[in-house]
């Protein structure tokens, strides 16, 4: 099976996030690229970031180029449009403003690497994504930037494939860790309660956070943000409290104040909107889940895979027939990729 197949005839818009610069993202791209031209699917890409030039303007790392052939739709800022090897037609020059530019539609007319670097904001991306679309593409696939998970979000994209690999620690143990820690969160419980999805949609249209009663009584907080609130949280709930809605990113702080200054957390669920809010790293949530916090989502990530890259730009590497049997041994619930050999199972 290839990368590929997971996607065909299945999903319009699909999104590639790395959990790391250098975790092989650009090259899960590539082989997406290459996969769907030889199936003849017209493709269109765009990022949240910067890609595809030759060196990490961050860490100043050599990078994957990106490939297109000929008949490839392309949104990018118009400065990286400008120093794009492959000649282009413009389609359109949108009303997305970035730093490098107006992002502008094209089609590349000859087969050549691009740079790409796409609208700034989650709406912006997911427009450019529909007139893409308009213009034929059969897919089109977002580049995730780093520490951007929020492309994989479903007001975004339909499904995602996640990047990892060795950069992220020289110990593969603890890549794994990380890794299985994202795919977890990924497929969180989803809210099944019709009611309440209903009060948490026209709630959260106004609050930052309300609490839920057993009842669906819902007492909503006048309060600016769910960061550095968790006392008043804490204080705010009561024996018939079950569900606590956080519109924004759910951290650690909160929980960690919530279930200091009070025990009924045990009794309530914490509800956002998708696993892209959410930012408790490994450690803080086998924490919580031993003290049985529970948390859910209004909308699932629709994650197709993983890909993994064994080889570290610092120098060291993984054995790759180890670091893939280990993450496949470990990740059940979607398939696991090795795309430095070519994407295949």
């Amino acid at each position: 099976m290839q990368l590929l197949d997971l996607v065909k005839n299945k999903y319009k818009i699909v999104s590639v996030v790395g959990m790391a610069k250098n975790a092989g993202k650009t090259v899960t791209l590539n082989e997406l690229i290459l996969q769907a031209e030889d199936k003849n699917i017209n493709i269109g890409i765009t990022s949240i970031g910067r890609d595809g030039e030759k060196q990490d303007i961050v860490t100043s790392t050599e990078k994957p180029l990106i490939y297109v052939k000929e008949g490839t739709l392309i949104a990018t800022a118009k400065e990286t449009f400008d120093v794009s090897e492959t000649r282009m037609e413009i389609l359109e020059i949108t009303d997305f403003r970035t730093s490098l530019g107006d992002v502008v539609i094209a089609r590349a007319l000859s087969s050549g690497y691009v740079q790409i670097a796409g609208a700034s904001t989650n709406l912006e991306i997911k427009k450019t994504c529909e007139k893409m679309l308009s213009y034929g593409a059969d897919l089109v696939i977002v580049d995730g930037a780093i520490d951007r998970v929020s492309t994989a979000s479903p007001a975004v994209t339909e499904a995602t494939i996640l990047a990892t690999g060795a950069v992220i620690s020289r110990d593969m143990d603890k890549v794994i860790e990380k890794s299985v820690h994202q795919v977890n969160l990924f497929d969180l419980n989803k809210i099944e309660d019709e009611k309440l999805k209903c009060l948490a949609e026209e709630a959260l249209e106004k609050y930052k956070v309300c609490i839920v009663s057993e009842s669906y009584d819902i007492h909503c907080l006048d309060i600016k943000t769910a960061l550095s609130a968790g006392r008043e949280i804490a204080n705010a709930l009561e024996e018939d409290s079950r569900y606590v809605l956080i519109k924004g990113p759910l951290v650690s702080k909160t929980l960690k104040d919530i279930t200091t200054y009070t025990k009924l957390y045990k009794n309530v669920t914490f509800v956002v909107q998708d696993p892209t809010k959410i930012f408790i790293d490994y450690t803080d949530w086998q924490y919580y889940q031993r003290i049985e916090v529970k948390i859910a989502v209004l909308e699932k990530i629709n994650i197709l895979a993983v890909t993994i890259n064994p080889y570290s730009p610092k120098g060291y590497y993984f054995d790759p027939g180890d670091f893939l049997h280990k993450m496949k041994t470990i990740i059940k619930s979607v398939p696991v990729f090795d795309v430095m050999q070519g994407g295949g199972i």
